[in-house]
């Protein structure tokens, strides 16, 4: 299964945010908490590396929490203070506003050290597509400040918006990278709604999701569809969840496509239970 996806403009995605660095006084890398390490972009992360930063694990309310506080001890070690948010609930927000403010302070004070007057922060958010940042800037705007949709490449242009007096955001739209070498990585991306649907084959991702929660998650399957005991036979759970939703084809077969689209988006609505498919290091 190779997957892969770069449009034109996260290229140019790419240019902006390392133009825009200058004017920045700290960045908000949003991650998924289900993926924190396969959702990271290798190319962001090199253009951060002198920046100040705060690590949000983003769409928490469907990760495991105990895996979650892992990932955030994890990226303390690191140096980077982060927080873990359900921007639909408004969960960590707060949170999430403290640690951005404190790490924009001493560029606040360089600034001010010059006999300038002070200055709202300045944020740039960046993230992978369909990590949740228009839904996180809503959150914080208290209005419908950016689209917000459920798929990849909602936000196509970059957005400020001023946070009251104190913080001002520059949205970005969101950036892969140009090749993914790992196939776990991009099954990880396809899986989680990173990635535009009509560039893979949901019944690929759907068998190896099956296969994953039939190993991590037993009985999760069954819990849900009420599939009864199926052997590991990934095909027969499929049948069997096909079966007990009643998408059969003329002749009696079973929708294959139609059973696959469902149970993955059954598993991003954390549906099937609340899972996290990377552990930290």
């Amino acid at each position: 299964m190779d997957i892969q996806w770069y449009p034109g403009h996260m290229t140019k995605t790419r240019k902006q945010i390392q133009q825009n660095l200058k004017l920045i006084d700290v960045v908000v890398e949003l991650l998924d908490a289900r993926i924190p390490a396969s959702s990271r972009n290798p190319v962001i992360n090199d253009l951060l590396l002198n920046m100040p930063r705060v690590v949000v694990l983003n769409k928490a309310d469907l990760a495991d929490p105990e895996k979650t506080t892992l990932w955030l001890k994890y990226f303390e070690k690191l140096g980077l203070p982060g927080v873990a948010v359900d921007s639909q609930r408004g969960v960590g927000i707060k949170q999430m506003l403290n640690k951005t403010a404190n790490q924009a302070r001493p560029a606040i004070q360089k600034y001010m050290d010059k006999g300038r007057r002070a200055r709202s922060a300045r944020c740039m958010v960046v993230g992978i597509p369909n990590v949740g940042k228009s839904m996180l800037i809503n959150r914080l705007a208290g209005r419908s400040a950016t689209r917000t949709g459920n798929r990849p490449g909602v936000t196509r242009g970059e957005q400020w918006i001023k946070l009251g007096d104190s913080l001002e955001l520059l949205d970005t739209p969101g950036i892969l990278w140009p090749k993914f070498e790992d196939p776990e990585v991009a099954f990880k991306l396809a899986v989680t709604g990173a990635i535009k649907e009509q560039i893979y084959d949901p019944q690929d991702i759907c068998v190896r999701l099956v296969n994953w929660l039939t190993e991590m998650a037993p009985g999760a399957l069954d819990a849900r569809y009420g599939t009864g005991a199926v052997t590991g036979d990934v095909g027969a759970t499929m049948h069997a969840i096909g079966a007990k939703r009643g998408f059969y084809l003329s002749g009696g077969k079973i929708d294959a496509h139609k059973t696959a689209v469902l149970i993955i988006k059954e598993f991003r609505e954390g549906k099937l239970g609340h899972y996290t498919l990377d552990l930290p290091e």
